[in-house]
């Protein structure tokens, strides 16, 4: 059939292909959305309840999307005692721009230079939320394919959200994720299964080069995001069905199939009633539900409703977020972790979702787990795919490992310092009035960064931009569990074990200095 291959070229593919390494950086600030509310002079509750955000995190004008980047790299790197000659592609997802034409990715090539690795493919992708999602599918695809060399892929998603004052800045937020990719991996895309849908929209859109802030439709925003949800869950379920076909198999797929269920998330109410809209979809779609009791007890009411006439029906969201309020806690409630504590992170939000999700269980609860990932980004693109946790979640095994690398993230959240609503304002300001400034040094404070950050020193006359890093060995406690290199563990090998690696070195100097120009 058209899209299927013979069993044999399956068996040729590298075996389970995905995710072996995570790490999520956040900024070292962020400003209490109570309080934000009070400042903003809105009723209390509007960005807390009705939200469902407790915290947003900042940048200062001392970093940018590629000083973001080079943090996360560098730390995914040295946590994992990876060497930089171990990576044969490096993808980056992101819509903060800050040049027409040199790519973020190429400004990374600086950390790369010690080791004399040039041969690494790979720029950046750009389409709204879904451009971490395209560079990591790119990634998958360049592991699975006659282009792969051995060795592995990283993949970088990072954006910094800032909105103009008014009913949207409260979902902003800031952050990067970087994510190592390479077979054998104990988070394994399930090949053949994603559900894509892509339509053109003027939902959210940034057609002003001079400025940070989009332009944004929000009814329409949420009504193509609901859209397109609905539609990649039905190319989702119809291509499983598929398959459990040709297997044999008989089922209908639902949110029972999931172990866990993720999804972007702008504002962390929106993803609860994404969830309550998949149980609306598995209402409508089975044959003959039980409505006497279980999940869809009571719902009569809504047999007959058409879909798409669903968006903003109040008596369809309350109904069917009550029904799925259990589903909800056991699948995705804790997904939202570093959304409600950091706020909407674009390209990296689901993915900052899914490291949520492994933070907070153990190896053994995610052990063969199937996690279900909504991806969508304006304009607009989106795809639902799927991931299957490796049954291995023994002590040692790689499982293990990637869940101890990200089982402190709730204590680096913890450990940012809060900044009053008055001085976030002026912080946006700054950056308002210096978004793109020529010959400029940045005025925020280098001292209220966490240990081992990049960040911007000046941008030259020519808009070339130079970078330093913060010392690890800084007064200030690191972020819990966060280690230098000397400290690194090296436990993940390189795919091909031909490919040369760099020994565990003592810490270098306490400030390196790298630039997007010259240098």
């Amino acid at each position: 059939m058209p899209g299927s291959l013979p069993a044999i070229c399956e068996s040729m593919w590298p075996k389970d292909v995905g995710i072996i390494a995570m790490e999520v950086y956040v900024p070292s600030q962020y400003v209490d959305q109570a309080e934000l509310e009070e400042y903003d002079g809105v009723g209390a509750g509007k960005y807390t309840v009705g939200l469902g955000q407790a915290r947003m995190g900042f940048c200062s004008d001392r970093e940018d999307i590629n000083s973001l980047c080079l943090t996360v790299v560098q730390r995914l790197m040295e946590r994992n005692g990876l060497s930089y000659e171990s990576v044969g592609r490096l993808e980056v997802g992101t819509e903060t721009i800050i040049d027409k034409s040199k790519s973020t990715k190429t400004v990374l090539m600086q950390l790369f230079e010690e080791s004399g690795n040039t041969d690494v493919e790979g720029v950046d992708t750009t389409n709204a939320c879904y451009g971490g999602t395209a560079a990591l599918f790119n990634a998958v695809n360049w592991v699975e394919s006659s282009s792969w060399d051995g060795r592995y892929a990283l993949v970088v998603a990072g954006d910094i959200a800032v909105y103009a004052t008014g009913s949207a800045r409260p979902t902003g937020g800031a952050g990067a994720v970087a994510m190592l990719v390479g077979p054998n991996a104990p988070l394994a895309f399930e090949r053949g299964l994603r559900g894509t849908h892509m339509q053109h929209a003027y939902d959210f859109y940034k057609p002003d080069m001079v400025s940070e802030y989009p332009v944004v439709d929000g009814k329409l925003s949420i009504q193509c995001y609901l859209s397109a949800l609905d539609q990649c869950y039905s190319v989702y379920k119809n291509k499983i069905h598929a398959r459990w076909q040709r297997e044999g198999t008989e089922g209908r797929c639902s949110l029972e199939d999931f172990g866990f269920m993720v999804f972007h998330s702008p504002y962390c109410k929106l993803v609860q009633k994404s969830l309550a809209r998949l149980m609306l979809n598995d209402f409508l779609c089975h044959p003959s539900p039980n409505m006497e009791s279980g999940p869809f007890s009571g719902l009569e009411a809504f047999r007959d409703v058409k879909i798409e006439d669903t968006y903003f029906d109040r008596d369809v969201e309350k109904a069917f977020m009550k029904a799925s309020s259990e589903l909800f806690d056991d699948k995705t409630k804790a997904s939202l972790l570093i959304s409600n504590q950091n706020g909407n992170m674009y390209t990296p939000s689901v993915y900052g979702c899914l490291a949520s999700v492994l933070a907070q269980h153990t190896p053994q609860q995610l052990a063969g787990q199937r996690i279900g990932v909504f991806s969508y980004g304006s304009g607009f693109a989106a795809t639902l795919y799927s991931i299957k946790v490796t049954q291995d979640g023994t002590p040692g095994s790689a499982l293990d490992k990637l869940v101890s690398s990200l089982c402190d993230l709730p204590a680096r959240l913890d450990s940012r310092q809060k900044v009053s609503p008055g001085v976030f304002a002026e912080t946006m300001k700054l950056r308002e009035e210096t978004h793109h400034l020529a010959n400029y040094i940045p005025q925020g404070s280098v001292d209220e960064l966490f240990p081992g950050t990049w960040y911007l020193t000046r941008v030259d006359e020519k808009h070339r931009r130079q970078y330093a890093r913060r010392s690890m060995n800084d007064d200030r406690p690191l972020e819990a569990g966060l280690v230098s290199s000397s400290m690194a563990a090296e436990h993940i090998p390189s795919p091909l074990k031909k490919m040369p690696r760099i020994p565990t070195t003592t810490a270098g100097p306490e400030v390196v200095v790298m630039s997007n120009g010259d240098h």
